[in-house]
């Protein structure tokens, strides 16, 4: 039986770099707007989310697309793609 390599498509987030104090690791904010149920406006709401980084090439500031992963701690999930905008 053969095996199947089927490629997902991996979740891509546009975020800024919030913080690079950690080794390896950055820390990202991803704003989205959202739609409010009862008075139907739009507002922005943001996460956090721990960003592997291996070069260690991002700085605060920069735009950047990060790429959902597997798991490689207990609170990073995502891996740095590409600097958009330094």
């Amino acid at each position: 039986m053969a095996e199947n390599k089927i490629k997902k498509n991996k979740r891509r987030l546009k975020a800024i770099v919030i913080s690079n104090k950690m080794t390896k690791t950055i820390v990202v904010r991803v704003t989205r707007m959202k739609m409010h149920t009862k008075y139907h406006k739009q507002y922005k709401i943001g996460k956090n989310y721990k960003v592997h980084d291996e070069k260690e090439t991002a700085k605060v500031g920069d735009t950047v697309v990060i790429e959902e992963i597997r798991p490689l701690s207990k609170d990073k999930r995502w891996r740095l793609i590409e600097i958009i905008k330094k």
